[in-house]
């Protein structure tokens, strides 16, 4: 019984090395005494603060680098000089962070001909949002297959004498096409046009509400594409003839003023005083 057994392990044995984390103790564990932050603080994801694989050099750069405002220069002599570890450490651990995702580094060539390094620090690696670059005007690029000019709409009639108040009943009347069919609403620049076609029919003495009927019976019941187009074609192909002619009624007779007659004293018609046609003299017998 007082064998020892050399198969038998003294202790239990740990977790895979690399792998293990630190036990949580409330004696010896560490004790956060936070404070909430108002100004000058920076939000770091747990992913880079906690990163299994940086190492603490690259951590520490990345928390640094997240923390400066865009256009910091964060080249590797420049970080050189405000840390201690030197060039060849910092060097490599910006190919960390650059291997991980935390940094991106292009070259590129500016207008006068140098080439340069543009660093863009990324807080959450794999976003799907654009990363924060300067502003730049984005290239406009027109698809002349894809978009087609605007058919103009057909032309309407014209009135004759186009009064400012006919033109004005006429874009009245277009205007309120919508109350009776919600399909009929028309922009501003299609009422223009349409208005003169509506006024040469009111101008062929017919009422706005004979007109209204003519341009909204018998409509399709399927959506209207192009309301303004079918108002142009009724317009334009329904236009009713000119009134028919009448001539004018002759004048009325004039009726003259009462007038006394001069010889008999009795009343005559006449445009001025004078004799009545029974006491003017013959012409005949004054012959």
């Amino acid at each position: 019984m007082d064998t020892e057994n050399p198969s038998a392990p003294t202790r239990p044995q740990s977790r895979i090395p690399g792998k293990n984390h630190p036990r949580r103790s409330p004696h010896a564990g560490v004790i956060h005494d936070n404070a909430r932050h108002t100004t000058r603080f920076t939000v770091i994801g747990n992913h880079l603060a906690q990163h299994p694989e940086l190492s603490a050099l690259a951590i520490g750069l990345g928390v640094h680098i997240q923390s400066l405002p865009t256009g910091d220069l964060v080249d590797i002599k420049t970080l050189a000089v405000r840390f201690p570890e030197g060039q060849t450490r910092i060097a490599a651990a910006l190919r960390e962070l650059e291997t991980h995702g935390y940094l991106r580094r292009t070259q590129e060539r500016t207008a006068d001909g140098r080439v340069v390094t543009r660093t863009v620090s990324c807080n959450k690696p794999g976003h799907r949002q654009r990363p924060a670059e300067p502003p730049r005007k984005p290239a406009r690029r027109v698809d002349l297959e894809k978009r087609r000019p605007r058919k103009r709409l057909p032309e309407v009639p014209r009135p004759s004498h186009p009064h400012p108040a006919l033109m004005r009943t006429a874009t009245d009347l277009l205007a309120g096409l919508r109350r009776l069919d919600p399909r009929l609403l028309l922009s501003a620049t299609d009422t223009e046009r349409l208005a003169p076609g509506v006024a040469a029919w009111l101008e062929r003495d017919l009422t706005p509400t004979a007109v209204r009927d003519a341009l909204t019976s018998g409509l399709p019941q399927e959506p209207l594409r192009r309301p303004a187009a079918l108002l142009a074609h009724r317009l334009t192909a329904q236009l009713p003839p000119p009134p028919p002619f009448h001539a004018p009624a002759p004048p009325p007779d004039a009726r003259h003023p009462l007038q006394t007659c001069d010889g008999c004293e009795r009343a005559f018609r006449a445009p001025g005083p004078g004799r009545c046609r029974d006491c003017r003299p013959d012409p005949a017998a004054a012959a």
